[in-house]
């Protein structure tokens, strides 16, 4: 594994807000403040000593732009025919695919005109039929892409919407808002015809508090919320799914207790979208952005003691104000951190779609590529109906996989924590602000602590119970050194590379 921050002009030095790569190819799309999208090859540069290489392929529209205001958020549709930016005021574009005498061309394909303020986030449905957008206009739209018109409206949030997802099943859409929630839409289309042109998505869920048991059983319990508020220095809270549609993953999560704030994600179980299943280690920045490697790999069998029962593992990276964490569901700890790797805040992350590169965009005018060596993530899981790529890490699959026998697995165990230092920069002390609360007593647990607790905890009014478990740590991930692009800034000292140690807190 290899990679860095490329030191190219990718948006006239100006804030990268969002970037994809085409489901088919290694072609990257970057969207960015000086309003354009453009499209760049991503490829391995003949030295091994060398980072990736990007290659600017086009622009959008060549000679001028589509959009008069920054670009927030790109993503191609599932077959890679089609490409949807948003932007500042609401403008919403689906650029299509055309074969040309020089190659190919993206051509504008329909303007989606009903945000009347900045789109912050979009995503396809898992046919490429429908469209989902959120604005800080505090709704979501369903787009139908075909016809270029609205299908539905959804409301409900009390601020900017700044995350949604798109269940790769086609039953669940979930968004998130700086309001401080989470909504669960679900699909129950009306009348006898189930069909797919009918969408019909209802607010089934709305996560907000969580509550903890006091420590004197004469006070009533602590309520706290989920997730950050407002003041999250971020436009984006980018939340995915699983490829499988197993489970959900929520950024910007804020845990708790006494004066004591810790930044994580919370793991969302197809099962009960209800409350939190997992709650992913503390970092030292709130988290901003989460994407699902779309490579499924065979099990390692290298962890006995993994929260899921899955006949695969998952690959996921998650991306805080100012570090790259990548976990999959056979591991604890990360398997892969990055930390200082921008001076501005991270925006967006994309994995291309043979899991050999992993881009990471920043509002300092950079990228970040990292590149995987063939396998190194391990061997593709091949499903049914599919064809094996020879070439990098993956297989591509386009079709939904049916999960009803997939759940969250914390085992009746009792719980004991061990945690080895986890970062760039191995810090040997732990200190005040590095504890990690135990959101089942609301005990702090510091470096190599055991606790138990049977007690409930109550998440939106629902009890959680968090059983004997045990759950034994041994945090060895992969740390590479990364240069930050040559910006001059006064606050750079800020960026450095935090020392952090890390420690796994679960909820069944």
């Amino acid at each position: 594994m290899r990679g860095g921050t490329v030191q190219i002009n990718w948006h006239d030095l100006q804030p990268v807000l969002s970037l994809d790569f085409h489901p088919a190819s290694r072609r990257l799309a970057t969207a960015g403040a000086d309003h354009d999208v453009k499209i760049w090859v991503i490829a391995s540069d003949a030295s091994e000593s060398k980072l990736p290489t990007a290659t600017f392929q086009s622009g959008l529209v060549p000679n001028g732009t589509a959009h008069s205001s920054a670009v927030n958020v790109l993503r191609f549709s599932p077959s890679g025919e089609y490409l949807a930016s948003g932007a500042d005021g609401g403008g919403i574009i689906l650029w299509k695919l055309h074969s040309t005498e020089d190659g190919e061309a993206w051509k504008i394909h329909k303007t989606l005109l009903f945000h009347h303020k900045d789109v912050l986030d979009l995503h396809w449905s898992h046919d490429g039929a429908f469209l989902v957008s959120s604005s800080v206009d505090n709704t979501c739209i369903i787009w139908d892409a075909n016809k270029g018109i609205v299908q539905q409206k959804l409301e409900g949030h009390l601020h900017y919407v700044q995350g949604v997802a798109w269940d790769p099943l086609g039953q669940y859409i979930a968004s998130m808002s700086s309001d401080r929630t989470c909504k669960i839409y679900a699909n129950k289309p009306q009348g006898k015809s189930k069909n797919a042109d009918k969408v019909n998505f209802v607010c089934q869920h709305t996560l907000v508090k969580v509550e903890y048991p006091s420590n004197d059983e004469s006070k009533p319990p602590v309520k706290s919320h989920l997730f950050h508020d407002e003041t999250l220095p971020s436009f984006f809270r980018r939340l995915a799914w699983s490829p499988d549609g197993s489970f959900l993953v929520l950024p910007a999560g804020v845990s708790k207790h006494s004066t004591e704030v810790i930044n994580t994600a919370y793991i969302m179980s197809r099962h009960n979208l209800s409350r939190p299943a997992i709650q992913l280690p503390g970092a030292s920045k709130a988290i901003v952005a989460v994407r699902f490697c779309p490579v499924l790999f065979k099990p390692r069998g290298s962890n006995s003691d993994g929260f899921f029962k899955l006949p695969y593992r998952v690959v996921f990276a998650v991306a805080t104000l100012n570090s790259l964490y990548v976990y999959d569901t056979e591991s604890i700890p990360p398997i892969l951190i990055h930390a200082g790797l921008h001076y501005a805040a991270i925006t967006d992350i994309a994995w291309s779609s043979d899991a050999k590169y992993l881009a990471v965009s920043s509002r300092d005018g950079y990228c970040t590529i990292i590149e995987f060596e063939n396998e190194e993530l391990g061997q593709p899981h091949i499903l049914p109906g599919t064809k094996e790529v020879a070439e990098g890490n993956t297989t591509c699959e386009k079709k939904p996989v049916s999960v009803d026998s997939i759940e969250v697995d914390v085992s009746a165990r009792k719980p004991k924590v061990e945690a080895s230092p986890v970062a760039v920069t191995v810090a040997e002390n732990v200190t005040k602000s590095n504890r990690v609360q135990n959101t089942g007593t609301g005990e702090l647990v510091e470096g190599n602590v055991a606790s138990e607790s049977k007690k409930p905890v109550a998440v939106d009014s629902m009890e959680v119970d968090v059983s004997d478990n045990k759950v034994k740590t041994v945090t060895s991930p992969v740390a590479v050194e990364v240069t930050p692009p040559p910006v001059s800034t006064k606050n750079s000292a800020s960026s450095k590379p935090t020392k952090k140690r890390i420690t796994p807190i679960a909820i069944n």
